[in-house]
């Protein structure tokens, strides 16, 4: 499913394309026409993402709160004005990059944007305002809440490295030695840490050369520390690439190309079998927590 970084580029763009606009909301396949009427006509306030889940605030005190899930997308389409991706979401779909088009909306065969085309699909829900529309297919969660309740839902999940509040450091130093589970389980325990999927997951016990099966109460501060620090730059990389990217260019074919092809863009992500870009021993593949799990036996020893 998308990781924390998609999720943070979807509220900066509903931010850029959205922000302060009466919106029309409305539920083309019906399964949210209940939710689609309290949210119609009303003007969107703010977005806010953590971990996983986006939250679009509107102008009369409730939120469109979603968790795309594995096969959940939005997809995008306006004028020359309404810029950004035209598809974010569903990796099974889309895969890591974002897809993009020439941000030019087709209404009847003439150019310019006049109105959303015809939904497309099994469309959960449609936000369509002056300039371009946003479709959403396939999420696991689409509600319309409170405030409260998006209150409560944040309140049941860890930091945010993307937010990176001033505790969270603290937080999740202490969340990861309280526990014996081992760091690669906790990683994608979202009320350890929100927005760490199976990609980071891989690539952050590499970088830091850490066991994937080392207790988190055996992991020492400063070690977790090091842990939530590199979170928090690779993340941020993800939100400004479009791209999970952590190979540095170093590792890259050609780096003066600015960005890595995506066979280069990983240390051991996908790369079972093939050597280590490290130590040159072959990258294992095992399964924790019905999740595949890729890492180095040389390179992550346990200390």
């Amino acid at each position: 499913m998308p990781e924390g970084h998609s999720v943070h580029r979807l509220a900066r763009q509903f931010a850029d394309v959205f922000s302060g606009q009466r919106l029309a909301v409305s539920s083309p396949q019906g399964r949210f026409a209940d939710g689609a009427a309290l949210l119609d006509a009303r003007t969107m306030v703010g977005t806010v993402a953590h971990g996983k889940h986006l939250f679009l605030h509107f102008d009369h005190g409730l939120v469109l709160h979603v968790h795309l899930g594995l096969y959940g997308a939005w997809d995008f389409g306006g004028d020359a004005t309404f810029r950004g991706a035209s598809s974010i979401g569903a990796p099974r779909k889309v895969g890591e990059r974002e897809v993009f088009d020439d941000g030019v909306g087709i209404d009847d065969g003439v150019p310019g944007y006049t109105r959303p085309p015809a939904p497309v699909g099994a469309v959960r829900v449609r936000l369509a305002g002056a300039h371009g529309w946003a479709d959403l297919r396939g999420a696991t969660t689409c509600q319309a809440i409170t405030e409260a309740e998006a209150d409560a839902v944040l309140a049941r999940l860890g930091p945010d490295p993307l937010r990176n509040f001033s505790k969270d450091k603290d937080h999740f130093i202490d969340g990861v030695r309280a526990r014996k589970t081992p760091l690669a389980a906790l990683l994608m325990d979202q009320k350890v840490i929100a927005g760490v999927g199976n990609v980071y997951r891989a690539e952050l016990l590499f970088r830091q050369g850490l066991d994937p099966w080392l207790p988190g109460r055996s992991l020492d501060a400063e070690a977790a520390a090091g842990l939530w620090v590199d979170t928090v730059a690779m993340m941020s990389d993800g939100v400004r690439d479009g791209r999970i990217i952590t190979t540095p260019p170093g590792y890259w074919t050609e780096p003066a190309a600015g960005l890595p092809a995506p066979e280069e863009s990983h240390f051991v992500y996908r790369r079972h079998g093939l050597d280590c870009r490290v130590c040159g021993s072959p990258v294992a593949l095992t399964d924790l927590a019905a999740r595949k799990l890729y890492w180095c036996p040389v390179c992550q020893q346990a200390s």
